[in-house]
């Protein structure tokens, strides 16, 4: 196991956190302004056309804007919302994704983790959504990045303390190992 995939679904997970709407903003600003565009391209096709296949090709270019801007907001929604950050008796998991092929979990086992960190700021600390940072003491690529979770500073402080206590635990049962 490289940290990547959770090895067993039947342990129960301790906390679940989720993402704030702040990361939702993005998308939803972004989908208004394409919507927008598209209105606009409609409506400057139906003021401006000089003949019926620039209408037809103002309408079709703005329809397919329109579709397209939606589908693909829809799919980031959609998107944002299936991102998780859960801890269980094995470690620390995000789960995202909502297609087959792109709907995953990766990890760090509590073994692995060296420590966990939110990023504070004005708006961070406004809207209480944090940049969250699991990091992985032996290599950078395997850690966890989240923005824009929601209670992050929570999240943070739940990890570190289910991080010491196993870490305790197992210096109890093991007290010659260096840990």
């Amino acid at each position: 196991m490289n940290g990547y995939e959770h090895p067993t679904r039947d342990t129960p997970a301790h906390a679940v956190y989720r993402l704030s709407w702040l990361a939702y903003a993005n998308v939803i600003m972004t989908s208004i302004f394409l919507i927008a565009v598209s209105l606009g391209i409609g409506s400057w096709t139906k003021h401006n056309a000089q003949s019926d296949s620039a209408f037809k090709i103002g309408i079709t270019f703005s329809v397919f804007v329109l579709v397209v801007s939606l589908a693909i907001g829809i799919y980031r929604i959609l998107f944002l919302k299936s991102v998780r950050l859960y801890t269980d008796d094995i470690g620390v998991w995000i789960f995202r994704g909502i297609l087959p092929w792109s709907k995953g979990v990766r990890g760090v086992k509590w073994r692995d983790i060296e420590d966990a960190m939110y990023y504070t700021g004005f708006f961070s600390w406004m809207f209480r959504s944090y940049t969250v940072r699991i990091g992985h003491r032996f290599t950078k690529t395997s850690e966890i990045f989240v923005y824009h979770l929601a209670q992050g500073h929570t999240a943070v402080e739940h990890i570190n303390r289910m991080h010491q206590t196993i870490l305790q635990a197992e210096q109890a049962v093991n007290p010659s190992r260096e840990v």
